[in-house]
């Protein structure tokens, strides 16, 4: 499992993953909102199991 989200795309996951999280617990959003867990998850780990899917690779360094 090598990672494969890097940079930027890791910091919007995070950010935008804990803002869902933290919009649906204060009761903003419906419980729709928890599958923040998802983005929160994959930028913390730093591998996103869609992106070998789609062929795609956000992180800079490349494991030989």
């Amino acid at each position: 499992m090598a990672a494969n989200v890097g940079g930027i795309d890791k910091i919007l996951r995070i950010v935008g993953g804990a803002g869902l999280i933290g919009a649906t617990a204060a009761g903003l959003l419906p419980t729709w909102g928890y599958i923040g867990i998802v983005p929160l998850a994959t930028g913390l780990m730093g591998w996103c199991p869609l992106y070998p899917l789609l062929g795609m690779n956000t992180c800079p360094i490349k494991k030989d």
